[in-house]
């Protein structure tokens, strides 16, 4: 481990753990000073931290956090970052709004304290430029290899102690020349369109200026040669209990369920919650006693129709290490869990989330990577990680409540992570024919919500009121094409009350219990 302090964009000391100090130009910047470090000591970990916390750095801890070379670990207590937080009004992921309180994943970095391995910086050393500031330096590095599959984390661990650190205010012009660098072009126009609507600023200069930058996103990364051997303890051979609501569709159940007898690696346990709204009615799933069957099912019946109340059911009867989150019209291969256990004996995660494609669609994300939502039908959890999470019921028939969960074990500290293989088949099944539409709150509204008080809801609870106002200006945009009114003043006046009805239903859903 090779540590450099600095102070003011200044090198002021290198040394190595056992705090023997290492020659060194101070005169270059941090970012060259840390290629240098990179291709000086080419199988150590890097090491940044302001000198005025030295002491709070808490170096030991670091061998344990930093535990694969795949990781950019960082961390600063202010709630706000380098980058202004109107990054919201462009980027609408969960990367946005950290959780400084637990390891959080995040591309957002911080010059007071981090680390990173020297194999990484070798890798981007002649794609990312070596930026005089070494906020943006650190943050560019994180944005770009982030979806390649460097592993970002905020880190609170790395420190020890309070910190008093400051923070450096919010600069427009650093603002437009990030969005121009690591987004597409048009971001940077809507960028400036919601700083005018909703802060009545005017950002002509900065806007300008974004325009002097090429953008970064063709920078050819690779960082596939460096592997994911982590040092700490993962599984060897986990049990598996598998969960399956579902209602209406015998056939395709029982399809999962014989692609689930014919893995080479059998789940422990099958809970299926059937649940069927006709009062008076019985199980139609007779083959689940009239067959044999290699793994124990938990079969429970009910009127009370809806995925979340089905999968918060099931999930009160999981007593394995692992559970895998399934549908009941999906299709595997027989050594679909044997390869899931293959990649829990390699990965020291708790989350997984499955590539779950349709058939003849196109694969997209071929990395392994910090994913940006949670699958409800394609992932895999640790029983440990599920204690204490559920599947919200003010979600119940709408969207939003596989990604709410996700939210929910990431503010425990527990990262979602995306295999592209084992892929999982997804059918789409039709319905089943017994099924009824389901009432809703807004249901016999005068005026129809916009968007549905679902997606609203998960808007309010996890998105900076940036990312709201940036989901509703493009929103505003898309929809204009695909409703009938086209005056766009009239359609201005109709569209606000659609979603002030949206946000008076969300916060009704909010009400509801858990």
């Amino acid at each position: 481990m090779v540590i450099l302090y600095h102070a003011d964009n200044t090198i002021m000391e290198v040394v190595a753990a056992d705090h023997q100090s290492i020659a060194m130009d101070t005169s270059v910047t941090l970012a060259k000073g840390l290629q240098l470090l990179a291709h000086q000591f080419p199988e150590d970990k890097i090491v940044w931290c302001h000198v005025a916390y030295k002491e709070n750095l808490d170096i030991e801890r670091i061998e344990t956090l930093f535990h694969h070379h795949k990781l950019m670990l960082s961390f600063h207590h202010h709630p706000h970052h380098f980058i202004d937080k109107r990054i919201g009004y462009v980027e609408d992921s969960l990367f946005v709004s950290v959780n400084k309180k637990v390891p959080y994943p995040t591309w957002q970095m911080s010059s007071l304290v981090g680390v990173i391995h020297a194999s990484v910086l070798l890798a981007i050393h002649d794609r990312v430029k070596l930026e005089s500031d070494f906020d943006y330096y650190l943050n560019s590095i994180a944005k770009l290899a982030l979806p390649l599959g460097l592993f970002c984390y905020s880190e609170p661990r790395l420190v020890k102690g309070d910190l008093q650190a400051p923070i450096s205010k919010p600069n427009l012009f650093t603002l437009f020349k990030f969005v121009k660098q690591h987004y597409k072009t048009r971001w940077v126009f809507l960028l400036a369109l919601n700083l005018l609507l909703y802060e009545r600023t005017l950002s002509f200069l900065p806007f300008l200026y974004a325009f002097c930058f090429g953008n970064r996103n063709k920078a050819s990364i690779n960082l596939d040669a460096i592997a994911v051997q982590s040092s700490q303890k993962v599984v060897d051979k986990a049990t598996m209990d598998v969960i399956i609501p579902t209602i209406g569709r015998k056939t395709y159940l029982y399809d999962v369920l014989c692609d689930l007898r014919n893995q080479t690696h059998l789940p422990k346990q099958v809970i299926v919650v059937e649940q069927n709204p006709e009062i008076g009615s019985v199980s139609e799933l007779d083959y689940l006693t009239l067959e044999s069957w290699p793994f124990k099912i938990v079969h429970t019946f009910t009127h009370h129709i809806g995925a979340c109340h089905a999968r918060n059911i099931a999930l009160k009867q999981v007593d394995s290490d692992w559970v895998f989150l399934a549908d009941d019209d999906i299709v595997i291969e027989p050594d679909f869990l044997n390869h899931v256990n293959d990649r829990l004996a390699e990965l020291p995660y708790q989350a997984f989330t499955f590539r779950c494609y349709l058939k003849g669609e196109k694969k997209v994300f071929n990395t392994i990577q910090q994913w940006g939502t949670f699958g409800s039908g394609c992932s895999v959890v640790s029983h440990e990680a599920i204690k204490g999470c559920f599947f919200s019921e003010s979600f119940e028939h709408g969207f939003g409540e596989d990604a709410d969960f996700g939210m929910q074990l990431r503010h425990k500290g527990i990262d979602v992570i995306y295999l592209p293989k084992p892929a999982i088949l997804h059918l789409k099944a039709p319905v089943g024919g017994f099924r009824t539409k389901p009432k809703v709150l807004w249901q016999d509204a005068a005026v129809p919500p916009k968007p549905s008080p679902t997606v609203m809801l998960y808007q309010l609870l996890h998105k900076t009121q940036e990312q709201q106002r940036g989901y509703k200006t493009l929103l505003f945009l898309k929809y204009y094409n695909k409703q009938p009114i086209k005056h766009p003043f009239k359609y201005y006046t109709v569209f606000k009350e659609q979603w002030q009805q949206s946000v008076n239903y969300a916060n009704q859903l909010k009400s509801l219990k858990p």
